[in-house]
């Protein structure tokens, strides 16, 4: 023991020696700092603004969390900042649950099974609803829906969960349009298969807020949506305490291009809407908030993402307090998926660094379960083996890294907590703009979501195209050479099995359909399919009649690389139409230090559209150059040069190009003055190249100026 003292007072002794060093004020450290910035501040080099509209500093302090509650709070203690459980992951690990996108109910069980057996821990289902009359094809189309499991009667789920405990494994279903029909044909299932309930650890929700957002309308009132999920709540409290009922989905917000305050503030206002409507058909509180799941998507922005899941539990641990919901009830479910938004159809396994910085970000954040994307699902289905690489990676953070033993990590980090706290005040002024508006459903209507979201999205867009913001293998550093992976469709192997949908129906059932029409209960709706009603008899008895459904303008579901992957399809159909690539000729003029970084710009610049760039060693006459250009057939000259060799060689080279091909377009890189700018255009100098133009506009110019 004194053996141990003595140590320590070593170890102290050693820490006070940096009491002998002066301890420099943060004045003098932004004077040594501006000097090296060369007369810059350190607001204009150093201070990086996000999409959030917060400043990120170069440096973060004690006193930055000075005006911050909550700081000292553990896991598991109130507000739940630092996680609903006090050991973490320790206590209980997030759940392994992945997406499967499988339309037939054959194929569903025997990838299901495989999946299960490799590591996966809760099944996500993804339902697909057979009415889809009520929407558009467009509208699901233009939002980049994902395929979802088809199922119509208790035969399909026979058939999907042959062979699965469901008191073993929980289940993860997002359902489409509705609830009522699904949620009757699961629990019949169940009593079919002498389950009990009681042990059925599953969530079955809903969201008709996001559904409309996400397709534009709904096929039910408002209104009526909130008396359909109050009587499945209510039912499940009484029946199946352990299933959660209700949905609440950030991931349309962040798909639509939106930033992390709206992701929090839609989905917390939403959540905050189900509250005060569930309660008004007399589901308490408490009730509602222990069956409510959140869902959001974790994107690129690393830090951002791991406060925004710490910042949601807090908000929303404060607002349940508020209206009365014990302790069980603040505590914030959340289900992630890593981001759909970020990923890309070129260079796809790219897409695996990706998902798995995400889902790092995740994991520190403290997500209760989680789907990390396969690299493949912008092509449609994910295979084996990408399903496999995406379960890896729970296991790499879980087992390799140790993410699990570790509470709370980026608890106490200066710049974790002060940007979890000045996001959540962010999140909480527009949540408070949202309640003026009457709460999510009207500012829904007033189209105020869709209207924030939309000038994010195009800001995003604007830096995408700018390569401000850089998707790797699409806007920089494109691999021409790559075999495409082939698009896949969702598989649809067997058509569902519906049950009496001639018009040979029963005595029973036709006249439980006409008691489920009058008075839309789940009691009723149970009876139904006992007596061999399919969901679809259900949603047609009950939809077909409704009156009231909303219509609005639905946000703009997309992937933030798109408008360069069209750029490439576009030069790929060129190419198998005509045999040819399209090509642009650099036209490197003196030694190599005066265009090689001119010229590797030019490459990157044109080939994230599928141009190719033709090489060469430089040349050292404009005769070369004439000569070469002639075999290349280019319709597109590039002069690489410094500027001041451009005043000597230009005239003489346009004038030679054009006296081959009048229509040749010739770019200069750099950027020249406005004087010079001039001075070459009227020499035939069509424009220029540098890092301050739109690429992604400049490229549709050209592929437009050539008929593509």
């Amino acid at each position: 023991m004194s053996e141990y003292k003595n140590n320590s007072n070593h170890e102290l002794d050693e820490m006070n020696l940096f009491n002998e060093f002066p301890k420099p004020t943060v004045n003098e450290w932004r004077d040594v700092v501006e000097k090296s910035l060369k007369g810059a501040t350190i607001e204009e080099k150093l201070v990086t603004k996000t999409y959030e509209e917060i400043s990120l500093q170069p440096m973060y302090r004690s006193e930055d969390l000075k005006n911050f509650r909550y700081l000292d709070s553990k896991s598991g203690e109130f507000p739940y900042l630092r996680g609903t459980n006090q050991l973490g992951y320790i206590e209980e690990p997030w759940a392994i649950c992945q997406e499967l996108s499988i339309s037939s109910p054959e194929e569903f069980n025997q990838v299901a099974l495989n999946d299960l057996q490799k590591g996966q821990t809760m099944l996500h289902i993804l339902i697909e609803s057979n009415y889809l009359s009520l929407y558009s094809e467009s509208t699901i189309e233009d939002n980049h829906m994902r395929k979802g499991l088809l199922l119509s009667s208790i035969k399909d789920f026979e058939i999907a969960f042959k062979g699965i405990d469901l008191e073993e494994v929980p289940l993860f279903i997002e359902i489409v349009h509705g609830g009522l029909g699904f949620f009757a044909t699961f629990i019949s299932y169940l009593n079919q298969q002498n389950y009990d309930l009681k042990k059925i650890k599953s969530f079955v929700g809903m969201d008709p807020l996001g559904d409309l957002v996400k397709f534009g309308t709904i096929p039910y009132s408002m209104e009526e949506a909130l008396e359909i999920m109050a009587d499945i709540t209510k039912w499940s409290v009484s029946n199946a305490p352990n299933v959660e009922t209700i949905n609440i989905q950030g991931n349309p917000y962040h798909d639509a291009g939106g930033n992390a305050i709206h992701e929090l503030a839609f989905t917390i206002s939403s959540g905050v809407e189900y509250l005060r409507g569930l309660e008004k058909h007399q589901v308490s509180i408490d009730d509602i908030a222990q069956r409510i799941r959140f869902s959001f998507s974790i994107g690129s922005n690393f830090f951002m993402e791991i406060a925004k899941l710490r910042a949601a539990r807090m908000i929303w641990a404060r607002i349940v307090k508020e209206l009365g919901g014990n302790e069980a009830s603040q505590k914030m479910f959340i289900h992630s998926r890593t981001s759909a938004w970020s990923k890309t159809i070129y260079d796809p396994y790219v897409n695996i660094l990706r998902g798995t910085v995400e889902a790092f970000a995740g994991v520190i954040g403290g997500v209760d379960s989680l789907h990390v994307s396969p690299f493949d699902e912008p092509l449609g289905a994910p295979d084996e083996f990408s399903r496999r690489i995406a379960r890896n990676t729970h296991m790499i953070l879980d087992k390799e890294a140790n993410l699990s033993k570790v509470v709370d990590p980026a608890g106490g980090s200066w710049y974790v907590e002060s940007l979890t706290y000045t996001l959540a005040e962010k999140v909480w002024e527009l949540f408070q703009k949202i309640e003026e508006l009457g709460g999510m459903y009207n500012a829904i209507q007033a189209g105020f979501p869709q209207e924030l979201i939309g000038i994010t999205a195009e800001k995003r867009a604007e830096n995408i195209k700018l390569k401000k913001d850089v998707f790797v293998g699409t806007n920089i550093f494109p691999n021409l050479q790559e075999k495409k992976l082939i698009k896949r469709e969702n598989s649809n192997c067997s058509k569902p099995n519906v049950q009496n949908s001639s018009n040979h129906k029963s005595y029973e059932l036709e006249q439980s359909l006409k008691n489920f029409s009058e008075i839309q209960s789940f009691e009723n709706a149970l009876i139904a399919i006992n007596n061999g009603a399919s969901i679809d008899d259900l949603d047609k008895s009950m939809y077909l009649l409704k009156t009231g459904k909303p219509t609005v303008r639905p946000l703009r579901i997309h992937r933030g690389a798109e408008p360069f992957e069209y750029l490439r399809e576009k030069s790929e159909e060129y190419k198998n139409r005509t045999g040819n690539s399209l090509t642009v000729f650099a036209a490197n003029i003196g030694p190599i230090s005066s265009y090689k970084q001119r010229v590797d710009f030019v490459t990157d610049f044109f080939e994230v559209g599928g141009f190719q760039v033709i090489q060469n060693s430089g040349f050292s006459t404009i005769e070369e150059i004439v000569e070469t250009y002639k075999l290349s057939k280019s319709k597109i000259v590039v002069i690489c040069s410094t500027d001041d060799h451009y005043a000597e060689y230009i005239p003489a080279l346009v004038r030679e190009i054009q006296k081959i091909d009048l229509n040749t377009t010739i770019l200069i890189t750099g950027n020249p003055t406005v004087e010079e700018m001039n001075l070459y255009k009227n020499l035939g100098v069509n424009d220029f190249i540098h890092s301050k133009i739109n690429n992604y506009e400049k490229l549709v110019e050209l592929l437009l100026k050539g008929g593509i």
